[in-house]
């Protein structure tokens, strides 16, 4: 069934080329933090709570940005955005090579948060949503297949490269191929796409308070906040995976395997979603996610040294989070409507990244007051509560369409 799903989906080249772009800037900008975590901290002689809390900073100025990032979208400025992101992304990186002090690895990590907003999935999705319409479905799922793989790039190749060069030489090679290759990349394949777009915009002509009407519903703030602790659970798991792994006295080569495993299992959730969809509502696939991203805290909690139970927990993880990547801007379409979706996306990813960004440093805490036990129990509790506000957002967008308040 899977291969006849993929056998009817033939992607257009934009759309290949944007697939690439961001498994390249996912690989390269992103999870080269949690992939030299424990490098930074016995190299530099740093707190894990000190380190954590520079991507907290980076996320957090990318949410702030977000929503400023949607509406340059929706005037139709998506291709120059993402280019010109990646650029400062890896001009970011060749400064972090250099730092020497903690106040400098926070500033750069400040400046690089000012470019996620504009080049990773939020933008790339909006300008897809924007350029396809109601066939933006299978774009999304086409690019996040193939950036799915950005982790299983970015664990081992940047473990080998700081083991051999040391990780300023590793950072310093992930910004010069942000800048001469994801960069053009991104900026031609959006541009093509953009210019082949057969959705008609429709001229804004609402006043400035009417455009930010949705953010005054229920259905929106349930849907934020419930994404918003998943991605919490998401962050806190990823960032703090290769610390956990190590504290549990696996070698490192085992753990790496293990983190860089969750990529492949990202895209097998999201094959599974595509095989399904035909038969299973898209409501019930977000509320498996929901459920099996949470449940996999537990599996994680008691899976101790065993390998059987560690890739129990890769198969969960990655399943449950490779489909709640691409379900965000599905049930955000669905939800709260296409009209301005650039500014809804952009709102929406404001209190995810916050979460994004909280996620890392949050766990650190934790971690300091009761060892990573505490930490999986915490997540549990987080991801639980996001389970039941995802179920009063699908409640409310019902009682919605129905015409009650």
């Amino acid at each position: 069934m899977t291969i006849k799903v993929l056998d009817t989906f033939r992607p257009e080249p934009p759309i290949v080329l944007l697939a690439i772009g961001q498994t390249l800037v996912w690989a390269g900008l992103y999870y080269i933090f949690p992939a030299l975590l424990l490098q930074w901290e016995q190299a530099l002689g740093w707190s894990k709570s000190d380190i954590t809390a520079a991507i907290t900073l980076a996320v957090l100025i990318s949410g702030a940005c977000s929503p400023f990032t949607g509406r340059i979208i929706d005037k139709g400025h998506g291709p120059a955005l993402m280019a010109l992101s990646a650029i400062i992304g890896g001009i970011g990186l060749l400064l972090l090579s250099r730092v020497t002090s903690l106040w400098q690895f926070y500033c750069v990590w400040g400046l690089i948060g000012t470019t996620l907003a504009g080049c990773l999935y939020e933008p790339c999705f909006a300008i897809v949503t924007r350029a396809k319409g109601q066939d933006a479905k299978r774009g999304i799922i086409f690019i996040t297949l193939i950036a799915g793989f950005a982790s299983t790039i970015s664990f081992p190749l940047v473990y080998s490269l700081a083991a051999a060069y040391g990780w300023r030489v590793t950072t310093s090679l992930s910004g010069i191929m942000i800048i001469t290759i994801v960069a053009p990349l991104l900026f031609f394949a959006a541009r093509e796409l953009q210019s082949k777009s057969t959705v008609i915009v429709q001229a804004d002509t609402n006043t400035p308070e009417s455009r930010n009407d949705f953010l005054k519903t229920r259905t929106f703030w349930f849907l934020a906040v419930g994404f918003s602790f998943m991605a919490i659970v998401h962050g806190a798991t990823i960032h703090h995976l290769l610390p956990l792994l190590d504290e549990r006295g696996l070698p490192a080569q085992l753990a790496v395997l293990i983190a860089s495993f969750v990529g492949p299992m990202q895209v097998a959730g999201r094959l599974v979603m595509m095989t399904c969809e035909q038969y299973v509502s898209l409501h019930a696939i977000s509320l498996a996610a929901f459920v099996l991203m949470t449940s996999s805290a537990v599996v994680l909690l008691f899976s101790g040294t065993s390998m059987i139970f560690l890739f129990g927990f890769v198969l969960v993880f990655g399943g449950a989070y490779g489909t709640m990547s691409i379900l965000r801007p599905l049930v955000a379409r669905h939800v709260l409507g296409e009209h301005q979706f650039g500014a809804k996306s952009g709102a929406l990813a404001l209190p995810y990244l916050f979460g994004s960004a909280s996620a890392p440093y949050l766990a650190s805490i934790i971690w300091a007051r009761g060892g990573y036990s505490l930490v999986l129990i915490a997540i549990f509790i987080i991801g639980s509560a996001g389970c039941v506000l995802y179920l009063l957002a699908q409640r409310a967008a019902k009682l919605n369409s129905n015409g009650q308040t």
